[in-house]
Order: C-alpha cells, then structure tokens, then sequence
C-alpha cells in the first residue's frame, strides 16, 4: 500500500517556516542567522525560502511580527472577560506562563529589540509593542503610570529569565523576584 503524505496549505506552510525562522532568529540574530537553516528546519528549499520571503531581513520581519502577534493573542486570552487590575494581573501571569513554557519566544523578542538599528525592523518593534501598549490600555483602562508599570515588570521579568534565575536563582535575585513579583524563585 502507498505511504500518502498530506500537503500542507499554503499558510500552513508558512506558519512552520516562520517557526523555523523563529527559533534561528532567536539564536542567532538577524545577521548571524542562516537562512540554508531555516529552510532545513521547515523541510524546505533555500530558494522555495526567497520566493516565499523575499529576503533574509523580509523573513525576519515577518517572524518578528509573528512573534509580537503571538504576544498580544496570549494578552487577549488572558484577559477576556476581564477588566481593570484583574486582567492585568491575568496578562501579566500569561506572559509570565508564555516566555517560560516557550524560551525561545523570549529570545526571539531579546533578538528584536537588538536588531532595532535597522529601521525595517525598529518600524516593526514599534508597531507591535505599541500594539500590546494599546491593547493593555483598552481593557485595563489603567493610568499610563500603571500602565508603565506593567510593562516596566515585564521587561525586568525578561532580564530575570533571560539569565536563567528562574530555573538556577541566585539568592539576589530571588530578592528582586519577591519583590517585583510576590513570588519565590525555587
């Protein structure tokens, strides 16, 4: 009997690639990247890739933006049917929940932040995060202060996990946790 494989769709399709772009992006930057790698990753061809994307820097933006996206969806799960404190509390512990359970989803957002020197990419990292700040506006309808605030938390959440204090914690560092987030490192 023959072994049929199932084709995927054209989204489908471009949803792996833009993971394999993701976690190549993630390691490696946009410039240290490899796009023969991405197209490994995804079960592709390097020039199936271009004809896809374009370019490297297209196919980074894409997955920059994909990943912002990502974000924001964990957002609006989070916080649906709730508003004020009680979602920002949900958002935050989604995020919190997101970028532990997907490491690669923190470095890839590290790597975007880094790459901001190009302005494709800077446009894109403005757009998207000034998206997520919208969106916590819109159903926190918190002050900007409080509103810094969260995403102030956030960013030091990042540098935590970024070091790995959260899986190996130094005894600082679980200080600063308890104190920027009321929970104890283990």
């Amino acid at each position: 009997m023959p072994i049929t494989t199932q084709r995927k769709t054209a989204d489908e399709r471009r949803e792996s690639i833009l993971e394999a772009a993701r976690e190549e992006f993630a390691a490696r930057g946009l410039h240290g990247a490899s796009t023969d790698e991405i197209a490994r990753r995804a079960g592709i061809s390097q020039p199936y890739l271009f004809r896809l994307f374009g370019t490297k820097k297209e196919l980074y933006v894409a997955s920059a933006q994909r990943c912002l996206r990502l974000t924001l969806e964990a957002f609006q799960r989070a916080a649906e049917g709730k508003r004020g404190e009680e979602a920002l509390e949900a958002m935050g512990k989604a995020y919190g929940e997101l970028v532990t359970q997907d490491p690669t989803m923190l470095r890839a957002q590290l790597q975007g932040y880094a790459a901001c020197d190009d302005p494709d990419v800077r446009s894109v990292i403005r757009e998207g995060f000034g998206d997520l700040v919208a969106y916590v506006e819109r159903v926190s309808g918190a002050d900007p202060e409080r509103v810094a605030s969260f995403f102030s938390k956030g960013m030091r959440f990042n540098v935590i996990a970024a070091m790995g204090l959260l899986e190996d914690p130094e005894p600082w560092a679980a200080r600063i946790a308890a104190g920027l987030f009321g929970m104890e490192l283990e």
